[in-house]
Protein backbone atom coordinates (compact mmCIF):
# COMPACT_ATOMS: atom_id res chain seq x y z
CA UNK A 1 0.00 0.00 0.00
CA UNK A 2 2.72 2.28 0.75
CA UNK A 3 4.12 2.17 -2.40
CA UNK A 4 0.91 3.28 -3.86
CA UNK A 5 0.66 6.36 -1.79
CA UNK A 6 4.48 7.01 -2.72
CA UNK A 7 3.28 6.47 -6.18
CA UNK A 8 0.42 8.76 -6.24
CA UNK A 9 2.49 11.85 -4.75
CA UNK A 10 1.14 15.12 -6.75
CA UNK A 11 4.72 15.25 -8.33
CA UNK A 12 4.08 12.49 -9.92
CA UNK A 13 0.14 12.49 -10.64
CA UNK A 14 1.19 16.39 -12.39
CA UNK A 15 4.27 14.42 -14.28
CA UNK A 16 1.20 11.97 -15.78
CA UNK A 17 -1.43 14.26 -16.28
CA UNK A 18 1.14 16.19 -18.50
CA UNK A 19 1.64 13.20 -20.37
CA UNK A 20 -2.06 12.69 -20.71
CA UNK A 21 -2.58 16.13 -22.19
CA UNK A 22 0.39 15.15 -24.48
CA UNK A 23 -1.46 11.94 -25.52
CA UNK A 24 -4.94 14.48 -25.76
CA UNK A 25 -3.13 16.97 -27.97
CA UNK A 26 -1.61 14.31 -30.50
CA UNK A 27 -5.17 12.22 -30.54
CA UNK A 28 -7.07 15.76 -31.44
CA UNK A 29 -4.79 16.55 -33.85
CA UNK A 30 -4.61 13.49 -35.76
CA UNK A 31 -8.30 12.62 -35.54
CA UNK A 32 -8.71 16.16 -37.20
CA UNK A 33 -6.31 15.64 -40.30
CA UNK A 34 -7.03 12.27 -40.30
CA UNK A 35 -10.88 13.34 -40.77
CA UNK A 36 -9.91 16.06 -43.39
CA UNK A 37 -7.62 13.70 -45.62
CA UNK A 38 -9.64 10.17 -45.07
CA UNK A 39 -12.87 11.93 -46.03
CA UNK A 40 -10.51 13.33 -48.97
CA UNK A 41 -9.30 9.80 -50.04
CA UNK A 42 -12.95 8.22 -49.30
CA UNK A 43 -14.80 10.11 -51.82
CA UNK A 44 -11.98 9.82 -54.42
CA UNK A 45 -11.96 6.02 -53.90
CA UNK A 46 -16.04 5.68 -54.08
CA UNK A 47 -15.90 8.31 -57.40
CA UNK A 48 -14.43 5.92 -59.33
CA UNK A 49 -12.10 8.30 -61.50
CA UNK A 50 -10.32 6.55 -64.35
CA UNK A 51 -6.43 5.73 -62.76
CA UNK A 52 -7.03 7.89 -59.84
CA UNK A 53 -9.18 5.86 -57.64
CA UNK A 54 -7.22 2.78 -58.47
CA UNK A 55 -4.02 4.37 -57.35
CA UNK A 56 -5.40 5.87 -54.24
CA UNK A 57 -7.25 2.70 -53.45
CA UNK A 58 -3.93 0.83 -53.67
CA UNK A 59 -2.49 3.47 -51.31
CA UNK A 60 -5.02 3.23 -48.83
CA UNK A 61 -4.78 -0.53 -49.33
CA UNK A 62 -0.85 -0.40 -48.32
CA UNK A 63 -1.28 1.87 -45.65
CA UNK A 64 -4.02 0.06 -44.18
CA UNK A 65 -1.86 -3.44 -44.31
CA UNK A 66 1.18 -1.68 -42.38
CA UNK A 67 1.40 -1.24 -38.67
CA UNK A 68 1.82 1.93 -37.52
CA UNK A 69 4.71 1.39 -35.51
CA UNK A 70 6.65 1.04 -38.84
CA UNK A 71 5.06 4.28 -39.91
CA UNK A 72 6.09 5.61 -37.14
CA UNK A 73 9.90 4.84 -37.58
CA UNK A 74 9.73 6.25 -41.02
CA UNK A 75 8.61 8.98 -40.23
CA UNK A 76 11.17 9.91 -37.63
CA UNK A 77 14.33 7.94 -38.56
CA UNK A 78 13.11 8.09 -42.32
CA UNK A 79 12.35 11.35 -43.43
CA UNK A 80 15.42 12.93 -42.14
CA UNK A 81 17.31 10.86 -45.01
CA UNK A 82 14.69 12.73 -47.58
CA UNK A 83 15.88 16.21 -46.11
CA UNK A 84 12.59 16.37 -43.87
CA UNK A 85 13.38 15.96 -40.26
CA UNK A 86 10.49 16.38 -37.92
CA UNK A 87 10.43 16.90 -34.18
CA UNK A 88 8.93 13.39 -32.09
CA UNK A 89 5.55 15.28 -31.54
CA UNK A 90 4.91 16.29 -35.63
CA UNK A 91 6.52 13.01 -36.36
CA UNK A 92 3.80 11.26 -34.46
CA UNK A 93 1.07 13.03 -35.59
CA UNK A 94 2.26 12.61 -39.47
CA UNK A 95 2.74 8.67 -38.81
CA UNK A 96 -0.93 8.39 -36.86
CA UNK A 97 -3.17 10.87 -39.69
CA UNK A 98 -1.02 8.75 -42.86
CA UNK A 99 -1.91 5.72 -40.74
CA UNK A 100 -5.65 6.70 -39.62
CA UNK A 101 -6.41 8.44 -42.80
CA UNK A 102 -6.65 5.18 -45.01
CA UNK A 103 -8.38 3.66 -42.13
CA UNK A 104 -11.10 6.27 -42.62
CA UNK A 105 -11.18 6.94 -45.93
CA UNK A 106 -12.39 3.45 -45.92
CA UNK A 107 -14.82 4.35 -43.49
CA UNK A 108 -16.52 6.96 -45.59
CA UNK A 109 -16.39 4.75 -48.66
CA UNK A 110 -18.84 2.36 -47.07
CA UNK A 111 -20.58 4.94 -45.65
CA UNK A 112 -21.52 6.22 -49.02
CA UNK A 113 -22.08 3.40 -50.31
CA UNK A 114 -24.72 2.85 -47.95
CA UNK A 115 -26.52 5.52 -48.82
CA UNK A 116 -29.51 4.40 -51.29
CA UNK A 117 -28.34 5.01 -55.10
CA UNK A 118 -31.28 7.24 -56.25
CA UNK A 119 -30.38 9.54 -53.65
CA UNK A 120 -27.41 10.55 -56.32
CA UNK A 121 -29.51 10.29 -59.23
CA UNK A 122 -32.58 12.50 -57.83
CA UNK A 123 -29.95 15.13 -57.07
CA UNK A 124 -28.68 15.23 -60.32
CA UNK A 125 -31.47 15.39 -62.08
CA UNK A 126 -32.28 18.45 -60.10
CA UNK A 127 -29.56 20.57 -61.73
CA UNK A 128 -26.97 19.97 -59.06
CA UNK A 129 -23.24 18.86 -59.92
CA UNK A 130 -21.65 15.97 -58.99
CA UNK A 131 -19.96 17.72 -56.44
CA UNK A 132 -22.97 19.67 -55.03
CA UNK A 133 -24.66 16.52 -54.63
CA UNK A 134 -22.24 14.88 -52.78
CA UNK A 135 -22.04 17.78 -50.27
CA UNK A 136 -25.54 18.31 -49.95
CA UNK A 137 -27.25 15.65 -50.44
CA UNK A 138 -25.27 12.27 -49.92
CA UNK A 139 -22.21 13.21 -47.17
CA UNK A 140 -24.39 14.45 -44.64
CA UNK A 141 -26.51 11.11 -44.51
CA UNK A 142 -23.39 8.99 -45.10
CA UNK A 143 -21.71 10.49 -41.99
CA UNK A 144 -24.57 9.91 -40.21
CA UNK A 145 -23.99 6.70 -40.52
CA UNK A 146 -20.07 6.66 -40.41
CA UNK A 147 -20.82 7.86 -36.67
CA UNK A 148 -20.25 4.47 -34.80
CA UNK A 149 -17.43 3.20 -37.12
CA UNK A 150 -15.05 6.85 -36.85
CA UNK A 151 -16.06 6.63 -32.87
CA UNK A 152 -14.27 3.50 -32.24
CA UNK A 153 -11.50 3.96 -35.08
CA UNK A 154 -10.90 7.42 -33.08
CA UNK A 155 -10.86 5.49 -29.87
CA UNK A 156 -7.81 2.94 -31.27
CA UNK A 157 -6.01 6.24 -32.02
CA UNK A 158 -5.93 7.42 -28.74
CA UNK A 159 -4.69 4.20 -27.42
CA UNK A 160 -2.63 3.48 -30.27
CA UNK A 161 -0.29 6.66 -28.94
CA UNK A 162 1.06 4.57 -26.77
CA UNK A 163 3.11 3.66 -29.52
CA UNK A 164 4.38 6.91 -29.54
CA UNK A 165 6.76 6.34 -26.38
CA UNK A 166 9.06 4.40 -29.28
CA UNK A 167 10.41 7.53 -30.11
CA UNK A 168 10.01 9.23 -26.86
CA UNK A 169 7.44 11.49 -27.60
CA UNK A 170 6.86 12.79 -23.82
CA UNK A 171 3.35 11.29 -23.88
CA UNK A 172 1.05 9.33 -20.86
CA UNK A 173 3.36 5.96 -21.36
CA UNK A 174 6.43 7.87 -21.72
CA UNK A 175 6.02 10.01 -18.42
CA UNK A 176 4.94 6.19 -16.53
CA UNK A 177 8.03 4.74 -17.98
CA UNK A 178 10.03 7.75 -16.24
CA UNK A 179 8.70 7.46 -12.83
CA UNK A 180 8.95 3.42 -12.62
CA UNK A 181 12.42 3.72 -14.20
CA UNK A 182 13.24 5.61 -11.12
CA UNK A 183 11.64 3.28 -8.62
CA UNK A 184 10.76 -0.14 -9.77
CA UNK A 185 7.68 -0.41 -7.01
CA UNK A 186 6.10 1.92 -9.08
CA UNK A 187 5.42 -0.32 -11.79
CA UNK A 188 1.81 -1.97 -11.03
CA UNK A 189 0.72 1.75 -9.58
CA UNK A 190 1.81 3.22 -12.70
CA UNK A 191 -0.02 1.18 -14.95
CA UNK A 192 -3.05 1.14 -12.90
CA UNK A 193 -3.06 4.98 -13.18
CA UNK A 194 -2.19 5.00 -17.04
CA UNK A 195 -5.40 2.35 -16.87
CA UNK A 196 -7.84 4.88 -15.78
CA UNK A 197 -6.72 7.52 -17.28
CA UNK A 198 -6.98 5.55 -21.19
CA UNK A 199 -10.25 4.22 -20.16
CA UNK A 200 -12.02 7.72 -18.56
CA UNK A 201 -10.52 9.39 -22.05
CA UNK A 202 -11.95 6.31 -24.31
CA UNK A 203 -14.93 5.71 -22.15
CA UNK A 204 -16.04 9.15 -22.70
CA UNK A 205 -15.78 9.62 -25.86
CA UNK A 206 -17.91 6.31 -26.44
CA UNK A 207 -20.34 7.90 -23.83
CA UNK A 208 -20.58 11.23 -26.23
CA UNK A 209 -20.75 9.10 -29.31
CA UNK A 210 -24.25 7.48 -28.06
CA UNK A 211 -25.05 10.75 -27.27
CA UNK A 212 -24.84 11.85 -30.70
CA UNK A 213 -26.83 8.69 -32.10
CA UNK A 214 -29.60 8.68 -29.48
CA UNK A 215 -29.90 12.90 -30.87
CA UNK A 216 -29.49 12.11 -34.59
CA UNK A 217 -31.54 8.73 -34.47
CA UNK A 218 -29.42 6.50 -36.37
Amino acid sequence: MQNFIDAYSVVNLRFLLMGLAVTVFISVVSVVLSFILGSILGIIRYSKLKFISKITGLIIDILRNLPLLLIIFFTYFGLPNLGFKPDTIPAAILAMTIFESAMIAEIVRSGIMAVPRGQMEGARATGMTYLQAMWHIILPQAYKKMIPAMVSQFISLIKDTSLATIIVVPELMQHSQIIYGQNANYIIPMFLAMSVMYFVVCYGLSLLSKGINRKIKI
